[in-house]
C-alpha cells in the first residue's frame, strides 16, 4: 500500500518522524533554507532508502549519487522496510550548498522511527501466493482476482438458543466463530512508541451496522474472551496491546447484498500522534481492509441431490411413502415434516391458496474457509411459516428472509416462481452458477409480479443474474409449472423441459388415428367421484379447450424465446413435454398433473401421475414421457399426488423441497 506523508525538516533543531514500513514519507526540505543555496546533498543510515523525483516526467533516482541543484520542483522520498528497535534509531541528514562555499552552507537532520503496521486479512482466498502483492482497499472478481469475503452469520451454533448467531454482541459457543473471517492487526516497532502513540480501529457508521467485530482479549478457548468492539453504534475501537505484535479479531456479516448496499465493507487502522501536549492528535497512517459479504447462492435441479424434505398430512401417506423411496434410490436424506408441525400445510416448496403457502428456498453461502447452506424464507406466510425458522435454521444452517414493509404479497410470491437454470453461456457471456428465474407479467402490464423487496435481494446477489419470465397467464403464476432441468450426460450437460399443448395434441391425435380415440383419462383416480373420464375423442372435440391451450402454448412459447436467449439455449436442449391446461377465471391450471413439475434427485425423477389414456395396458403420457427422457439415463418414477396436491393446484415439485450439494466452481471467481 502506498500513503505518502509530508514531513517538513528544520535548520534550527532536529525534527523527529514516525515513518510505516514500505510507505512513501515525503521529506520537505524547502521550508527553512539557507540563504545562497543552489544545492543540496542528501545521506542516511543504513534501511534508510532515499529517493529524489526531480519531476513528474523523470523517473525517481536513487539520492545518494550526486549533488542535487536546489529546484522548487524537487521531492526527496524517504522509505524504511524494516521496523526500528529503538526511538529515533534512525535518520537522514541534508546538507546545503553554494558554489560559493567549500563547506556546507548548513545541515539538517530528521530523525526516524519506523514501525510496521498492517490489518490483514485472508486476500488471496486461497487462489494466490502469499508473497503476491495486493490492493487491500480494492475488491477485484476472477480467478486472478482478490478481497476478503465475508460470510452473514445467520445460522445458529448454540443448541440451547432460539435467535440467529449474528443477533446480538455476544459469541455464545466457540463453533460460531468459524462463521467469522479473521482479521489480524500486526504491529512491529519500540514499544516506547506506543506510550505516546494510539492505534484505532475504526468503520462508518453504515458499515458497522452491516458488520460487526470482535476483539480476542483473553484465552481463545472462552466466549467470554471475545469482545464486541465494532457494530452497532460502535464505530471506533482503541486497541490495546495485549498480546504484543499481533491483535486477532473476528468479524461477522449482519446484511446479504440487497437494494442500496452492493455488499462491500471497509476497516481501516489508524496510527495517531498524541506526543505533542499542544496540539491535537495528528493521523500518521492509515491502513485498510475490503471484505465483500457472500451473496447467497441458489442451486439447481442438476445439482446433486443431500436431503429432501416433505409434510405428512391427513391424505398424503402414500405420497411420503412414494418420496421416501425416491429419496432412497437416489441415496439422500429424508426429512419428514410431522403434521403437529406443518398444520396440515403440505406446500414446502409451492402452494397458491389456503392452505397451500409456498414457503422456502434452499441455497447456501460460501467463503474460502466455510460453507453451509442458507434457507431463503419466503415473505408468504402459511402454516408452514415457521417451519424454515424453527426446524431448518441450526448449526451450520442458515436463515434469510424478506418482506414488503406493507405486507403486501401475491401468489407470485411463493418460492415454486423461485427457480435457477445450471451454468449456461449467453450472447458471449459466462454464467458458471445459472441464473436465477422468476415469474413475472408482460412489459407495460399491470399484472401480477414478485414484491420488490425480493427482487432487490436476488438481483443484488450479482452472481445468478435474475430473468424475469411471463407467468401472470397461470392461476397459481409459478415458473415451475410449465418448466424444469434435469441432467444430461451429453450437450450442455442438462435439459430444459417445457410444459407444451401442441406435444399434447399430437401425442392424442397419433393415438385416435390408431384406433384409440375412447381410451380414456382419469380411469383408476382414487377420490370421492368428483373426477370424471373424457376420453381422447372428447378432448380432441372440444374447441373451448383446444382454443384456450392455443393460448397457453403462445405464452410457453413467448417464454421459450426469451429461455433461449438469456440462456444460450438451441432447440436441441429443449424437450417437449406434453401437458394440458384448463381455464378458470381466465387463467391457467395443469388439466391433468403436470408433468414438468416433478422432483429430480439425479438421475431419479419423481413425477406426478398423469391418469393419462391406457393403451395396451400403459398410460400413453407416461410412455411418452420416458421415451424423451430415458435415453439420456434419466429414471422415471410416476408419483400419485392427485388427491393431495393436484386438486389443490400444486404437484410434485411443489409439495417437496431439496437441499443440493453446492457448486464445485467458487463464485468470486467469477466477473459479473
Amino acid at each position: 500500500m502506498s500513503l505518502q506523508r509530508i514531513v517538513r525538516v528544520s535548520l534550527e533543531h532536529p525534527t523527529s518522524a514516525v515513518c510505516v514500513a514500505g510507505v512513501e514519507t515525503i521529506v520537505d526540505i524547502y521550508g527553512s533554507v539557507p540563504e545562497g543555496t543552489e544545492m543540496f546533498e542528501v545521506y542516511g543510515t543504513p534501511g534508510v532508502d532515499i529517493y529524489v523525483c526531480p519531476s513528474l516526467e523523470r523517473s525517481r533516482e536513487r539520492a545518494d549519487t550526486r549533488r542535487w541543484h536546489f529546484d522548487e520542483g524537487l521531492e526527496i522520498v524517504v522509505v524504511m522496510n524494516s521496523p526500528s528497535n529503538d526511538l529515533n534509531d534512525s535518520h537522514v541528514q541534508i546538507a546545503y550548498h553554494s558554489s560559493h562555499e567549500s563547506l556546507p552552507l548548513a545541515y539538517a537532520v530528521l530523525y526516524l522511527t519506523c514501525v510496521d503496521i498492517a490489518l490483514d486479512c485472508d486476500l488471496n482466498r486461497g487462489d494466490r501466493r502469499d508473497g503476491d502483492f495486493v490492493d487491500k482497499r480494492q475488491w477485484v472478481w476472477g480467478p486472478g482476482g482478490h478481497g476478503a469475503i465475508l460470510l452473514v452469520n445467520c445460522d445458529r451454533d448454540d443448541r440451547g438458543r432460539e435467535a440467529q448467531d449474528n443477533c446480538d454482541e455476544h459469541v455464545h459457543c466457540l463453533q460460531d466463530l468459524e462463521d467469522m473471517s479473521l482479521m489480524v492487526l500486526r504491529t512491529q516497532g519500540p514499544a516506547a512508541l506506543f506510550e505516546d502513540h494510539r492505534l484505532i480501529l475504526h468503520t462508518s457508521s453504515s458499515d458497522a451496522a452491516r458488520a460487526r467485530v470482535f476483539h480476542l482479549c483473553g484465552p481463545e478457548d472462552e466466549c467470554a474472551a471475545y469482545r464486541c468492539v465494532l457494530g452497532g453504534d460502535k464505530v471506533s475501537y482503541e486497541v490495546p496491546r495485549l498480546h504484543g505484535d499481533q491483535e486477532r479479531f473476528l468479524v461477522e456479516g449482519l446484511s446479504f447484498p440487497d437494494a442500496g448496499f452492493p455488499g462491500l465493507l471497509s476497516f481501516h487502522v489508524t496510527l495517531l500522534d498524541d506526543s505533542n501536549e499542544d496540539f491535537s492528535e495528528a493521523p500518521v497512517f492509515t491502513d485498510t481492509v475490503l471484505f465483500r459479504v457472500a451473496p447467497w447462492i441458489m442451486t439447481p435441479s442438476t445439482q446433486p441431490p443431500l436431503e429432501v424434505y416433505v409434510c405428512r398430512v391427513r391424505n398424503n401417506t402414500s405420497f411420503v411413502e412414494a418420496v421416501a423411496e425416491l429419496a432412497r434410490k437416489a441415496g439422500c436424506k429424508l426429512t419428514v415434516c410431522p403434521q403437529t408441525e406443518n398444520r396440515n400445510d403440505r406446500w414446502i416448496q409451492l402452494g397458491v391458496s389456503p392452505p397451500g403457502q409456498d414457503e422456502m428456498e434452499l441455497g447456501y453461502v460460501q467463503a474460502p474457509h466455510k460453507t453451509f447452506p442458507v434457507v431463503f424464507d419466503s415473505p408468504r406466510n402459511g402454516e408452514l411459516q415457521d417451519f424454515p425458522h424453527k426446524r431448518i435454521l441450526g448449526q451450520d444452517f442458515g436463515y434469510v428472509t424478506r418482506e414488503p414493509r406493507d405486507r403486501s404479497v401475491s401468489g407470485l410470491d411463493s418460492f415454486g416462481n423461485l427457480e435457477v437454470s445450471p451454468p449456461v453461456v449467453a450472447n458471449g457471456k459466462e454464467y458458471p452458477l445459472g441464473r436465477i428465474l422468476i415469474g413475472g407479467n408482460l412489459p407495460g402490464s399491470s399484472g401480477r409480479r414478485v414484491t420488490q423487496v425480493v427482487r432487490d435481494f436476488l438481483h443484488a446477489q450479482k452472481v445468478q443474474p435474475p430473468v424475469e419470465l411471463f407467468v401472470d397467464w397461470l392461476a397459481v403464476g409459478h415458473v415451475d409449472e410449465f418448466l424444469s432441468f434435469v441432467p444430461a450426460p451429453d450437450g450442455k450437460g442438462f435439459r430444459m423441459l417445457l410444459a407444451s399443448p401442441g406435444a399434447c395434441f399430437r401425442l392424442f391425435q397419433e393415438r385416435k388415428k390408431r384406433g384409440h380415440g375412447r381410451a380414456l383419462l382419469f380411469e383408476g383416480v382414487a377420490g370421492d367421484g368428483r373426477v370424471r373420464t373424457i376420453s381422447i375423442n372428447q378432448v380432441l372435440s372440444n374447441e373451448n379447450l383446444i382454443s384456450f391451450n392455443k393460448f397457453v402454448q403462445s405464452c410457453i412459447d413467448w417464454n421459450r424465446e426469451v429461455l433461449k436467449r438469456e440462456l444460450g439455449l438451441a432447440e436441441r436442449d429443449i424437450i417437449d413435454i406434453p401437458q394440458l391446461f384448463k381455464s378458470e377465471r381466465r387463467k391457467a391450471t395443469a388439466f391433468f398433473p403436470d408433468l414438468v413439475n416433478m422432483l429430480v434427485l439425479g438421475r431419479h425423477l419423481g413425477i406426478p401421475k398423469p391418469f393419462g389414456p391406457v393403451i395396451d395396458g400403459r398410460c400413453c403420457l407416461e410412455e411418452r414421457v420416458r421415451a424423451l427422457l430415458e435415453p439420456l439415463g434419466l429414471h422415471c418414477t410416476f408419483i400419485d399426488d392427485f388427491t393431495p396436491y393436484h386438486m389443490l393446484h400444486g404437484e410434485v415439485h411443489c409439495g417437496t423441497n431439496v437441499r443440493r450439494q453446492p457448486f464445485s466452481f467458487k463464485w468470486w471467481h467469477m466477473e459479473p
